[in-house]
Order: C-alpha cells, then sequence, then structure tokens
C-alpha cells in the first residue's frame, strides 16, 4: 500500500520503520529532514513538505506534538489537506484536543477525504518492537481498510466508536490513568523512604504481588532508578495530556479532581525547571514536599 508519514519523532520514526518492515511503499516528511536518513536508506522517499507525503497516498499517518503542529501540518498552505486524493485516509495519530479532532473530521469531511483517530499506547521502546497497543475511532468502512495496516504498529486494536473524536478522549483518558498512577507511587515510595523502606524494596513487593501491571512496573522502574534524563515523554507533553483531559471534564460537565493533582504537579516540575525530563521526575517533587533531599 501506498503510505504517507508526517512527523518522524520517537514513536513516528519508530511506527514509520514498523510500516517499511511490513512492506508498504513509505514517504515521510519531517521538519527536521536528517531525522528521516536512516528511513531513505531503507527505501523510503523523503517529502519536503507534509502535501507531497499526502500526494497519491492511500494514507497518511502524522504523529506530531500538539493541536498547533497538527493544524498547520494538515490544514497548512503545504498541508496534508491539500493533495490527499479523495476517498484516502488521514490517519491522525497524535494526541490531541477534542476540539482539534472534531476540526480535522470536520474538515476532511468537507475535502472528501476519510479521517480516522489512530492513537496509540506506549512508549518508545514498545513502538520499535512493534508493541503498542492501537485505539482507533471513525466510519465502519475506513476503519475496515485501516485495520490491516495498524497491526504493523501492534497486535491489538480497539475501536473507541464511529466518531474519531471517542478515541481521542479514550487515549487522554488512559494518559491520565498514568499520571495518576505516578502520583500514587510517588507518594508511596516517599513515605515509605521517610519510614526507613527503600523505594526498590517497595518496588519489589508491589510488582511481585497485587500490583503488577505494565504500568506499574514500567514508570515504577523508571522512577526508582531515577531514569529521567532520556525521556520517552517529557514533563511538558504530561502537562499537555492532563490540560487537555481536564478541557474535556469541562466540555463534558466531569469534575475531575485528580487530574487537577496531576496538573499542579507537572507545574512544580517546569518551576523546579525539569520540563524536558521524563515525567516521573513527578516523583522529585513528591520527595522535596516531603523534606527528603
Amino acid at each position: 500500500m501506498k503510505i504517507g508519514f508526517v512527523g518522524l519523532g520517537a514513536m513516528g520514526h519508530a511506527m514509520a520503520e514498523r510500516l517499511l518492515d511490513a512492506g508498504h511503499e513509505l514517504t515521510v516528511h519531517n521538519r527536521t529532514p536528517a531525522k528521516a536518513d536512516d528511513l531513505v536508506a531503507r527505501g523510503a522517499v523523503f517529502a519536503q513538505t507534509p502535501a507531497q507525503a499526502a500526494a497519491g497516498a492511500d494514507i497518511v499517518f502524522s504523529m506530531l506534538f500538539d493541536d498547533a503542529t497538527t493544524e498547520f501540518a494538515v490544514f497548512g498552505p503545504e498541508g496534508i489537506a491539500q493533495s490527499l486524493p479523495a476517498g484516502a485516509i488521514h490517519a491522525c495519530c497524535s494526541t490531541i484536543s477534542l476540539d482539534q479532532a472534531k476540526r480535522l473530521r470536520d474538515g476532511h469531511a468537507k475535502r472528501g477525504q476519510s479521517y480516522a483517530s489512530t492513537n496509540v499506547l506506549g512508549r518508545p521502546p514498545a513502538a520499535i518492537a512493534g508493541e503498542l497497543f492501537v485505539i482507533l475511532g471513525g466510519q465502519d468502512e475506513t476503519l475496515s481498510r485501516l485495520k490491516s495496516v495498524v497491526t504493523a504498529f501492534g497486535p491489538k486494536i480497539f475501536v473507541a466508536g464511529n466518531d474519531p473524536v471517542q478515541a481521542n478522549l479514550a487515549k487522554l483518558s488512559l494518559n491520565f490513568m498514568i499520571m495518576s498512577t505516578i502520583e500514587q507511587m510517588a507518594e508511596v515510595f516517599a513515605l515509605n523512604e521517610k519510614a526507613g523502606t527503600l523505594p526498590s524494596t517497595m518496588f519489589e513487593i508491589m510488582t511481585g504481588s497485587f500490583y503488577n501491571a505494565p504500568v506499574h512496573k514500567n514508570y515504577g522502574k523508571l522512577m526508582v532508578e531515577g531514569t529521567y534524563d532520556t525521556p520517552g515523554a517529557p514533563v511538558t507533553l504530561g502537562l499537555k495530556d492532563t490540560e487537555m483531559f481536564l478541557d474535556a471534564g469541562h466540555t463534558y460537565q466531569v469534575p475531575l479532581p485528580y487530574a487537577s493533582i496531576a496538573r499542579d504537579r507537572f507545574l512544580a516540575a517546569m518551576a523546579a525547571g525539569d520540563s524536558e525530563r521524563d515525567f516521573v521526575v513527578l516523583l522529585e517533587r513528591v520527595r522535596q514536599d516531603a523534606g527528603l533531599r
């Protein structure tokens, strides 16, 4: 299948590699062209603009940082929507606001193009291994064409609903569960550390008993080891996603008090100079509140 891919950050690059591994004809675009060099060496074609990446494609994926970069890459003067063929699919993998998801859905529909939210769960190592979880939202016909392709990212696919926005809300919700679990573990580690039990011991007890889900094992390990400076997801990203989750609560009139706590932890981390460190650094803000060095 002829596929375009726009956005080659840590996640996007790994996902593009998986599409090449699956044998698809791939055209890629990234604001920093050098990030595509190894993909081009493997047979991908580099496009100078998102429009060029989408031209003639059956599907074009985008994996960009936020609403603004997504809006520009899709509806800007050289954006995806300018050249995506009628009926072809834009599959947006970015974690974006519900308002942005609606703009993508409606903007593509006006142009006769198909659109699906194609959200993924997992960090870059999972993307490299092809072990992401994929959450889809869109019309049945669009998703039926998309499913066989997204298996390149991971074997488990979920459909949130026929409205693409449903997949975006599901992703924001699950990201919030990661943030709140990190907050829980940080409080537990700090309290027990102050009582004389090392975080590594608490981690062993947790993951050796009931609290052995991947979110506990993976993020807890990063916290215990203090793996803050090789971020799979920086503090700025955590704050962005948490604030979008809070906005969704406002939209649907659902109070989200725990999300407010997570947002304040991220703001405290940014004030402490940790903006670009992995968001598990929230542990240090909890330890600081507890008077621990």
